[in-house]
This record gives C-alpha cells, structure tokens and sequence, in this order.
C-alpha cells in the first residue's frame, strides 16, 4: 500500500467541465435562495416603499461581495489543507496551535453546519413546491415536499455518480434562468441600479426600526457560502472561483429583477406572495416550478453528501463515534453512512411537520450558519497568524468580519423564538456528543500504560518455542495505542504473557497515525525481533477510513515480494505445501469503572461517554475487521488496588480435626 505520488489531482485543473460539475455540486445551497431571501424582506414590512427595496437589494448586493466574495472566494479558498477545504480540514492546519481550546470552536462550528444542513433541504424544497399554489392553492405542499426527500434520502445508498453527472448542466441553465428573467424586469424600472451604491444600505439599516429583522432575511442570501468552502477539495479553488463569476452576476441580476418588480407593483399587491414566482414571464411558470424543485434538489444533494464528509472527518478527529461507511461507488470522495443518512432524513420530515411551510422555515433559517461562519473567521484568524501574515492584516479581517457576523447574529438571535430553537437545539445536542467524546478520548489516552518493549524480546522468543503451550495463531494482530515502536501497552503484554499465554509465529503490532492531511495513506514497516515481531505504522488522513484488513493484506503483499517475510503456514501439514499462515486479531476492549477513578469529573464524562458509544459500532467493525478471526478481550481500564480503601485481613488458619462419623 503505498501512496500514488503521480496521480492527477483534476480538482487543481480550471476545465470548462470542472466548471460545470462546480455549478452542481458547489452553488446549489446559495443558488436557491433567490427563492426566499425577497419574500422574506417583503415580509418584515408589507407597506415597503422605493428606498426600502433599493436598500434591501443594496445590502444583499454587498453581503454577496463582503461575505462570499471576500471572506470565502478570496481568504478562506486560500487555506486549504492539500486541497480539501471547510472547517474541520481548517482546524486540521490550525491544531498545533498552543490555543488547545481551538477543539472547541471547531465542533462547536461543525454542529451548527450540520444542523443548517437539516434544514436547508427542507425549506429549498418546500420553497419551490409552493410555487404550484400559484395555480392551485389547494396543493398540499407537505405531503409532496416529505415524498420528495424521502426519495431522496433513500437513494443516497446507491450512489449519486450517475445522477451527479447532469447536475452541473441543470444548474447552469437554473443560474441562466435567474439572470434572464430578472434582467428581463430592469427594463420596468432602472431606480434600483440605485442599489449598488452602499449608502442605501446603510440608510435602511440606520433608519429602520426593524433592522434586525432586515438583516436576518437578507442574510440567507449567503448561507451557502461555508458550502461553498467544504466543497473544495470536489472541485478546486480555480473552478470555483471561476464559476462564481458567472454565479453571481446570475444572482444579482435576478435579486435586481425582484426589486424592480416589487417597486413597479408597489401598492397593488394585496396578500403575500413570492416575487420570485411573480416575475415569471406568463406560461413560463410551469417550466420555473419544475426547475426550481429540480434545483432544491440538487442543493439539497449537496449538503446531504457534504454532511457525510462532515462526520466522516469528525470521527478521524476523534470527535465523533465510528460509525459504518459504504463506498457506494469508485467516485473519490463518494461515501454513504447510513446511520447519518437517517438521522437527517428524521430531522428534515420533523422539521417540515413542524414549520409546514418555508415562511415559518425562514424564522429558523441562518441562526445556526451564522455561528458557523463566526467559528470559521476565528479559525482563519488564526491560520493567517501561522501564515505569517502581517499582523495589523490579520487584525484587520478579524476586527471587520466578527463585527460583520457579530451584526448578523445579533439579527438572526431575535429568530431564536420563532424557530431558531430548533436548529440551536439539534447543534447543541451535536455539539454535546462530540464535546464529550473527544474529552473521553483524552482521559482514556491518560490512563494508558507503555513499557519498553526491548524487555519483553526474550520471553516473546521463548513463548513462540514453547511447544507445551497450544499454537494459537500462525500470525497475532494487536493495535497499538501509542505512535512510539519503542514502547508497548501494558495490556497487550498482559494478552500475550499472562491472561492465557499465546504462542505465535509471528506477532503483529498495528498502529494507526491520524494526521493532518485529508487523503494521506502510507505505512512504514519495523522489524522488532527478527521473523518474530513487527510493527506496522499506518499515516492515515483525517478524511479515509481505516480498514485494518485491507491495509494489512496490502502491506503483507508487499513485505512478501520484497522478501522481508515469510507468510507460509506455521502448521507443518500445511507448511510443506506452500499454503499461507492464518491470521488472528485480538481486540482489547477498556471498560471504565467509576470505583477505580477519584476525579468526579472524569467519572462524569466517561459514564456520558458509555451511554454515546453506543451511537456508534465497535472498534472491530469500525476498522474493517473480518469478525470471524477477532477475538475480543475485555480488561479495566484503570487498576486501582485500595478501590474500596480496605485490605482483607487474615484470620487463623482452621485446622480440620479429626471426626467420628
């Protein structure tokens, strides 16, 4: 097993193909929300005038600018870790950092993302399929819109390569669609051109009462921009800036088009409506309707696949439980984790039953992205400061985007009670899990033992000639907790030498290194006892998941054609004819007891950590096992000696006299 130093990275390459499969994968979440982010605006104050729309549009206009064009396309495209992009793989650069409370941000950012993608597909959906109430008020949108992501939810198992390959042409002629219609309405009214010009934006904000409420709804119209950023190791920072040009003229033109449709009918609309259906040319409302859901869809693919990476990174993180991953397809990067894939399908149904349309999803919408993108600014405040960039530079972004962002939650915070509860009540139950898993992890790392394992060479020689003890395996497989091959865990010697003694051919020490880098796979091979004992590390990146089986059969193929190792049989039947050795795995499982610790916090996080684990599969299934060669032993992991404070006393012997019968 060894890494393909030559292998094209297509990601770094600007294609017009690269830029096409960009457009589906990248800009679904932030090329929907046309669909509601005017409604919404409209929908804080119903007796608007000309200079709150052109304000309004002014201030989408430069959050679109400031936010995703600066922050994300500019900064954050910048620091990427080996080309792979979002929060995780920023904290995996900034880690090293002395500031250990960095964990704390990252998880804390990485709930918020999670639960945003919860109700993203949701009011996408939803928002589209209540375009046919503009033909039939009578639709039943909830029924249609759960039909809709239950089917979609129930294909994620099979892969999405196929279906993948169309999205970027659907988008492209979604993001024409956006353009052409709302540049079909300037011709109506050219006052809101006006809204390029900052000034109406800070006029409204500074002016309006009901700032706040503003600046929440206009907000949603960069909440795909964090998306933006994990998807970068799919796409490459030079199609995704590239795209985003065309991306955001599209968006622009249709926000202006929406504006200028609002001022023309000013006074004549008498219910609430959706401006982004209104400007529809007559007969093309269908097409729209049918596109729009095609493009909820798509956006709501994108978070869906973007969520599985987001927990696929945290468990190599160590802040979330293993769970089962499938490969679905040969697609890089391409996962499926059916225990994740259910968990949204649940949350999204329940999100729907609860807020039934998107109006009341809006009130809920772009609280939980909004703490997202503060945790991300402080992440990248740190990563410019290892960069070496200028001081008063990195000062300078910190200072205008917390206080930007700090604006935008202190907005969408007054959202809490009309439904923001819900998305802050799902990151904080996420937030909670990995808080605690990653801090369990840590006291669990604390009370391991390690010896020299120089000290144990004579003995481990002696068990392997000792023919009164019953060959247990050709080849016995431990995992290695510790990255140091001069040193042993105590419990793994306990296994070999003393709990039952196990007589080998050869003993195998297997460690896997978690590293910073997302798609590193390479191992080095270490001859401890000469055809005896050999440790095998493997540096394995924060995004791929460790299969134990398949590695080690690689890595055995290769030590074999090199000659470093013989693996035919120990057995002599089946030595003499050239047949390969067995291979056994023991797994050690810690249990903690709460008698053998005196710190009540630790004994608090590990029994919440005994009720998490169980969210999660065993260590044996999560590293790829072949449960049929595991053996599994359960030992403390922690031997106290006075647990109860006492030691038994002795008494007198009692001699047995001699009785009459």
């Amino acid at each position: 097993m060894k890494t393909d130093a030559s292998k094209t990275n297509i990601a770094n390459q600007l294609s017009l193909l690269g830029v096409f499969v960009t457009l589906g994968i990248v800009f679904g979440d932030i090329g929907t929300s046309p669909l509601y982010v005017m409604k919404t605006i409209v929908g804080v104050n119903r007796m608007f005038d000309r200079d709150y729309i052109i304000g309004a549009v002014s201030c989408i206009i430069w959050t679109l600018t400031l936010q995703t064009t600066i922050k994300y396309m500019l900064i954050a495209l910048q620091a990427d870790n080996k080309g792979e992009g979002g929060i995780l793989a920023l904290y995996a650069l900034v880690r090293r950092n002395k500031s250990k409370w960095l964990y704390l941000v990252a998880i804390i950012g990485a709930s918020t993302l999670i639960a945003d993608g919860i109700i993203t597909p949701s009011i996408t959906v939803t928002s589209a399929i209540e375009g046919l109430q503009s033909l039939n008020p009578e639709t039943p949108v909830v029924p249609i819109s759960i039909a809709i992501l239950s089917v979609l939810f129930f294909i994620q198992r099979f892969g999405t390569n196929v279906i993948g390959k169309s999205f970027g042409y659907i988008m492209f002629f979604w993001f024409l669609m956006l353009g052409v219609v709302g540049a079909m309405q300037l011709n109506h009214n050219l006052t809101i051109l006006s809204a390029f010009n900052p000034y109406y934006a800070l006029n409204l904000l500074y002016n309006d009462p009901k700032w706040f409420m503003i600046l929440g709804a206009v907000f949603l119209c960069t909440t795909g921009a964090e998306a933006l950023y994990s998807d970068l190791g799919h796409c490459g920072k030079k199609n995704i800036t590239v795209s985003w040009i065309y991306v955001k003229l599209m968006l622009i033109f249709n926000y202006l088009g929406q504006g200028a449709w609002l001022i023309n009918n000013h006074g004549k609309i008498n219910s609430p409506l959706n401006p982004f259906f209104a400007i529809m040319p007559t007969g093309f409302l269908i097409p729209s309707i049918i596109l729009a859901t095609t493009a909820a869809i798509i956006a709501s693919q994108a978070l869906i696949s973007g969520s599985f990476t987001i927990f696929s990174e945290a468990m190599n993180l160590n802040f979330w439980p293993r769970q089962r991953i499938k490969y679905p397809t040969e697609v890089k990067g391409q996962l499926y984790v059916p225990q994740v894939n259910n968990f949204l399908y649940i949350f999204c149904v329940i999100t729907i039953l609860i807020f039934q349309s998107s109006d009341n999803m809006e009130a809920a919408y772009g609280l939980s992205i909004t703490i997202t993108m503060l945790m991300t600014t402080v992440l990248l405040t740190f990563y410019l400061h290892m960069r070496h960039i200028n001081s008063s530079l990195v000062a300078l972004f910190a200072m205008v985007y917390l206080t930007i962002e700090g604006l935008f939650l202190t907005a969408n915070i007054f959202k809490f009670f009309h439904g923001g509860w819900f998305t802050i009540m799902l990151a904080g139950g996420l937030c909670c899990i990995m808080y605690v898993w990653y801090n369990a992890l840590i006291i669990r790392t604390k009370h391991l033992q390690f010896h020299e394992i120089k000290q144990f060479f004579p003995i481990l020689s002696d068990i392997k000639k000792d023919t009164s003890i019953p060959k247990y395996s050709t080849n016995l497989v431990y995992i290695s907790k510790t990255n140091n091959p001069a040193l042993v865990e105590g419990k793994v010697v306990y296994s070999i030498i003393r709990k039952t003694p196990k007589r080998a051919d050869h003993y195998w020490l297997f460690h896997f290194e978690y590293v910073d880098d997302p798609d590193t796979l390479e191992y080095t091979f270490t001859p401890l006892i000469d055809g005896t004992l050999f440790r095998i590390d493997v540096r394995i990146g924060f995004r791929v998941h460790p299969l134990l089986t398949l590695y080690l059969r690689q890595i055995i193929e290769d030590l074999v054609e090199e000659g470093k190792i013989d693996m035919t049989s120990g057995f002599e039947s089946l030595r003499k004819r050239n047949i390969s050795g067995d291979f056994r795995f023991i797994v050690i499982h810690r249990i903690f007891y709460p008698s053998s610790s005196d710190d009540k916090r630790d004994n608090f996080m590990m029994n919440l950590y005994s009720f998490i684990k169980h969210l999660g599969i065993t260590e044996e299934r999560a590293l790829g096992l072949d449960t049929s060669n595991v053996v599994v032993e359960h030992v403390p992991l922690i031997v106290k000696q006075d647990t109860y404070g006492k030691r038994i006393t002795k008494q007198e012997d009692v001699k047995i006299e001699e009785q009459v019968f």
